[in-house]
């Protein structure tokens, strides 16, 4: 069985924002790290394009949501690009291949009995595009998450009979302990469901701009059934002549925000009992990114631009940053002045200034060539074990920590370079085999650290471990990230800067 791993689908309704380019960026540290084990990856990403956000951004913009949905789908396609994400398949809630997927399984639901004709009357927040619960309002009528006040709506329509489902969703809760990351949203997740589950509305009769209803063409599927069912959908069409279902069915992981949380660990998983298909493996939620203490959002208008980042730092400084700043699963605040602070201390000082002083020491001492002697004994015991924490980490799903442990090792590479200081045995002809020792240290510790960095920052050890004459892609598999203390000799090459000094700082954004 293969890795299936997505983020989930975003709204044309405006732009992507960080918040946008934060997801994608840790749903692709886990598919490079997968697939540096061996394993076959599927990774899905997207734009869901229905519904009435989308149809009212477009009304306000005096255009149809189709032409937003085309004028902005390809700025999200674009974003998968511009963060160096590898996602497999791209798909679009408006492909007509889709489309239909939905249409099939939202009949098998009725058919089987579990959609029935209702009327709904409630709390709508046309942002969230969800039906709110007493529980999940502030002052008294007021959308937790937006902030805005919502009317009252009553409609007819079409449930799916998700209260049929609480006590299989319990079971599943029970039986699997880890199917939501972290514990706190497990736990979250769990206390909604036991508070009772009403049947949700699966259908819009105001709404034209969607999937018509297959039994009712006056009626469009809610945009959440269409939104979510597209994970099932696209292994149907995301390689032509070819069903991917048998190979990647269930998702293993499925990365999101925590605002979608309900819609992902509840609605979902009691759909697919329904159509009797197999539910996800884990759901691994994130926080918020914060600034000045509120949720990063296009609404609220205090985003910080991922493409201005990239232009003036670089992918991989983002990539890395984003990870390293907000622990993934926790809200986290954000800034540009963090960022600069992060790029500055530790990608250009910590990991940079070592690489680009091993390799200068390596050309000016040892002409170029990493000595073939018995590696730094010193540093064995530091590295032993560490791939192995780090693929434990990623078994749990804490990418941060996994950084962390690797970054501690690059602190101690630095930390060696000043204890052994090879300048000075560099003027001692007796110490010549001792150079020769630390030098290769040096060359061998950069080069694990390097392999376990490559799924946050790829183009940057692809760099690195070209310049230490490792450029084949076999030497970035797992298996690779191991402390050899009798490496053999390799020649080096030159190495620019890997993170320059940039002059004009990252303006921080309008409020």
């Amino acid at each position: 069985m293969g890795y299936y791993v997505t983020t989930p689908i975003y709204y044309v309704n405006a732009e992507p924002h960080l918040g946008h380019a934060y997801t994608t960026i840790a749903t692709d540290v886990l598919a490079r790290h997968m697939r540096q084990r061996g394993e076959e990856v599927f990774f899905l990403t997207g734009t869901d394009e229905h519904g009435e956000p989308v149809a009212q951004a477009a009304e306000r913009l005096g255009t149809t949501p189709r032409e937003l949905a085309d004028l902005n789908s390809p700025r999200f396609r674009n974003l998968v690009a511009r963060v160096n994400a590898t996602a497999d398949f791209f798909i679009r809630t408006s492909d007509a291949e889709h489309e239909d997927g939905v249409r099939r399984v939202v009949q098998g639901l009725y058919d089987s009995g579990h959609i029935y004709a209702g009327t709904y009357e409630g709390w709508y927040c046309p942002r969230c595009a969800d039906f709110k619960t007493e529980g999940e309002l502030i002052d008294g009528n007021r959308c937790a998450i937006h902030k805005i006040v919502l009317v009252r709506e009553k409609e007819d329509n079409y449930f799916f009979r998700l209260s049929a489902f609480q006590e299989p969703l319990e079971r599943l809760y029970a039986e699997r302990p880890a199917f939501v990351v972290p514990q706190h949203r497990y736990n979250e997740a769990l206390s909604f469901i036991r508070q009772g589950l009403t049947d949700v509305s699966m259908s819009r009769a105001s709404l034209t701009w969607g999937v018509p209803v297959p039994w009712d063409e006056r009626q469009v599927i809610y945009v959440w059934i269409d939104a979510l069912l597209n994970y099932y959908t696209a292994l149907s069409y995301a390689r032509p002549g070819q069903d991917l279902e048998s190979r990647f069915w269930p998702p293993t992981v499925q990365v999101m925000a925590k605002d979608i949380l309900k819609f992902h660990a509840v609605i979902w998983p009691a759909l697919l009992m329904a159509a009797e298909l197999e539910v996800p493996e884990r759901l691994l939620i994130h926080g918020y990114l914060l600034m000045d203490e509120e949720k990063m959002s296009k609404s609220l208008g205090n985003v910080i631009d991922p493409f201005q980042v990239i232009d003036m730092y670089g992918t991989d400084a983002l990539r890395y940053y984003l990870l390293r700043e907000v622990t993934l699963g926790q809200d986290g605040s954000v800034s540009p002045e963090g960022f600069e602070t992060r790029y500055a201390s530790e990608l250009a000082n910590e990991y940079g200034n070592l690489a680009s002083r091993s390799l200068a020491m390596i050309a000016k001492y040892r002409d170029g060539e990493v000595p073939s002697a018995e590696a730094g004994a010193e540093l064995i015991a530091d590295f032993d074990g560490l791939a192995d924490r780090v693929r434990e980490r990623f078994d749990a799903l804490d990418l941060t920590g996994a950084l962390d442990d690797v970054w501690q090792l690059v602190r101690r590479l630095n930390r060696y370079v000043q204890e052994q200081a090879p300048w000075a045995l560099a003027k001692d002809p007796a110490e010549a085999k001792r150079l020769d020792s630390v030098l290769c240290g040096l060359a061998e510790g950069l080069r694990v650290v390097s392999v376990l960095l490559y799924p946050f920052m790829p183009d940057t050890v692809a760099r690195l471990m070209a310049a230490l004459g490792r450029p084949d892609s076999n030497e970035l598999a797992l298996e690779r990230a191991r402390f050899d203390p009798t490496p053999s000799g390799h020649t080096i090459a030159e190495l620019p800067q890997l993170f320059p000094r940039v002059e004009r700082p990252l303006a921080s954004p309008a409020a």
